[in-house]
């Protein structure tokens, strides 16, 4: 964002931990792998080296841009690395960077289909993929793709969407972490849409108990914006 200076990202990784989240997934990729590193590190010092932090460069960056601010970052403790890579060769260009480092690599929040992810995995492009269940098929087919995944040792997190992907990734034994957003500028379907939204507490998440995903809208802002 412009204008944000490293004392805002410190600000912004204790907001965050006060709101009750486990970690940050923080946007990398806009700048230089040199300035991005800066940026990553002042989240570090700022969160503790209890918080989980991953990054995300959404496809923002060349391999060798990649590679470069992954061993910048490395003695951060970062939990994965997510879409290095430009899209129009990414299996490969993944598997180049996941070779060049110790960071775990993520992907797959851009495929549609289960047969996508095998794509990944059997490259050996991945350790995690976030495939996303409203953008791809719905539960049967992420239970496809979570499938592949285990027999290959590939973990599995969700893109977003966390009143799904709770259900989802509690349902199998490689599943990881639920993303949601504290700001709900960001994402007002958690922040608002969802009445029965679960509280967040030391970084956990109870999963809504309640037939199918339990999911109870608010009938205010429904009526707010319903077209007749």
């Amino acid at each position: 964002m412009e204008g944000k200076t490293l004392a805002d990202i410190g600000r912004e990784m204790e907001a965050y931990r006060r709101a009750g989240m486990a970690g940050c997934k923080f946007k990398v990729g806009g700048l230089t792998p040199e300035e991005d590193a800066k940026r990553v590190e002042a989240a570090r010092s700022a969160a503790g080296p209890d918080f989980v932090l991953a990054v995300d460069a959404n496809r923002g960056w060349r391999v060798d841009e990649a590679v470069r601010f992954a061993h910048l970052v490395e003695p951060l403790d970062i939990r994965w690395f997510e879409e290095p890579c430009h899209w129009y060769d990414d299996v490969a260009m993944l598997a180049r960077v996941r070779q060049a480092t110790r960071i775990p690599i993520t992907a797959g929040q851009s495929e549609i289909t289960s047969q996508g992810v095998r794509r990944l995995v059997e490259a050996g492009a991945v350790d995690l993929v976030n495939f996303d269940a409203s953008e791809g098929g719905g539960v049967t087919e992420w239970r496809r793709a979570a499938a592949l995944c285990r027999a290959a040792g590939v973990d599995m997190a969700h893109h977003e969407e966390p009143q799904i992907a709770q259900h989802l990734l509690a349902a199998v034994e490689h599943g990881t972490c639920v993303e949601c957003f504290a700001d709900p500028e960001r994402d007002p379907v958690w922040q608002a849409m969802w009445a029965n939204r679960p509280p967040i507490k030391d970084g956990v998440m109870e999963v809504v108990q309640e037939p199918g995903f339990g999911l109870i809208l608010d009938e205010g802002m429904v009526r707010r914006y319903r077209v007749d």
